[in-house]
């Protein structure tokens, strides 16, 4: 049985690569856990991951669409963004959900901590539900031409389901808030 609490990778060197505001990518030369040599790149994000899906009285809510420069194509996704890792998460929620969609929320309910793509990245997100809504004007970022659209809670589902939506955030918050609906944890 293996000690899950120990680490079984060796790190013989590492070396940055590159570094910006937003992440810093190491080249690491290890021994791995079965004991051979080999090399990790690694991909550090300065900012936690932040998603929201806010869902009005009616069972509405609202997706951002946005071409997504990596991945060259366009994305619909629910609003979505960094929070400083010295900032209050649930503030950064709020304010995210304030910049991307122009909302603000009295009830928030955290759904999910999830880990993006732990093959490559530390990058933590914390998914919340938000409540209770009130509209106020949207700030998006400079960088940032968004397209805002309001849909059903259960159109969005099927967004999900049909592959319209791909972003992992957004499929793992919509699909776990679809189970927690399901077997009555939550209530809208």
């Amino acid at each position: 049985m293996l000690d899950e609490s120990k680490n079984p990778w060796h790190i013989k060197n590492k070396k940055v690569v590159y570094d910006n505001k937003w992440i810093t990518l190491t080249h690491e030369k290890v021994i791995t856990p079965s004991g051979t040599e080999g090399i990790y790149g690694k991909v550090h994000l300065k900012n936690h991951a932040i998603g929201i899906i806010p869902v009005d009285e009616n069972k509405n809510t609202w997706l951002v669409g946005q071409y997504r420069y990596p991945l060259e194509e366009y994305s619909w996704e629910i609003p979505e963004g960094g929070g400083l890792k010295e900032e209050d998460i649930l503030e950064s929620a709020k304010r995210e959900l304030k910049e991307e969609v122009g909302l603000t929320a009295n009830k928030w309910t955290q759904i999910c901590i999830t880990n993006t793509s732990n093959s490559i990245t530390d990058e933590t997100a914390f998914l919340f539900l938000a409540q209770e809504l009130s509209h106020t004007e949207t700030e998006p970022d400079e960088t940032e031409l968004l397209q805002i659209k309001k849909v059903s809670l259960n159109e969005a589902f099927s967004m999900a389901m049909d592959g319209e939506i791909k972003d992992a955030m957004s499929l793992i918050a919509l699909f776990k808030l679809q189970l927690m609906l399901e077997k009555k944890l939550i209530t809208l």
